[in-house]
């Protein structure tokens, strides 16, 4: 009952097999990097989407959250602060991010060529791919209107000439940081920026 063994370097009975599987499981392996990768390419301006969504959504609660509370007079000198709310955004892929106002009615990417739009109660997202998205405020209407300083170091509201400027808020993309909102009166309850 003599078990004979057999050297490891000389047995040669799965030596073929192997390499076949190597090479197998190598390409399968390839074929998933592969689709992952092509597939991520596709997922990402979906899942940026949904990222800058959630801003916007995010931003719209902390703005209906300030239209009940209290108002700064902007006609009296030393009338306290209003009700004040900071919204922070991170959004790289937008061309402009508009408050109450559609500054590109005919979505042609020019925001000088036309008048623009007020929309109370809405939040207009245009990317740089030329997607448009609207974004409705529910709640009591909102009235936004550009803020600026005046020599006391107040925030009143922006009164230029151009009327495109006194509708509206508008940034321009891409967005990266704090936003300031204050609700403030004047003839009407309006809701100024602070930048």
């Amino acid at each position: 009952m003599g078990v004979k063994v057999n050297s490891f370097l000389m047995d040669t009975r799965g030596v073929d097999t192997i390499p076949l599987k190597m090479i197998l499981y190598l390409t399968v392996t390839g074929i998933v990097i592969f689709l992952v990768a092509s597939s991520w390419n596709s997922l990402a301006p979906v899942y940026s989407g949904a990222k800058d969504s959630k801003q916007i959504n995010a931003a719209a609660l902390e703005l209906l959250s300030i239209q009940n509370g209290y108002a700064r007079n902007i006609l009296e000198q030393n009338s306290p602060d209003g009700s004040t709310c900071t919204v922070e955004l991170s959004m790289q892929d937008i061309s402009y991010l508009a408050f109450g106002v559609d500054p590109d009615p005919d979505m042609n990417g020019n925001l000088t060529d036309n008048q623009w739009v007020p929309e109370n109660n809405t939040i207009i997202c245009q990317y740089v791919n030329g997607v448009k998205d609207r974004y409705n405020i529910d709640g009591n209407v909102i009235n936004f209107r550009k803020g600026t300083l005046d020599n006391t170091g107040k925030w009143i509201l922006n009164d230029e000439l151009d009327t495109n400027r006194n509708i509206g808020i508008l940034i321009k993309g891409p967005v990266e940081g704090k936003f300031n909102f204050e609700l403030v009166l004047a003839d009407e309850k309006y809701t100024i920026s602070h930048f």
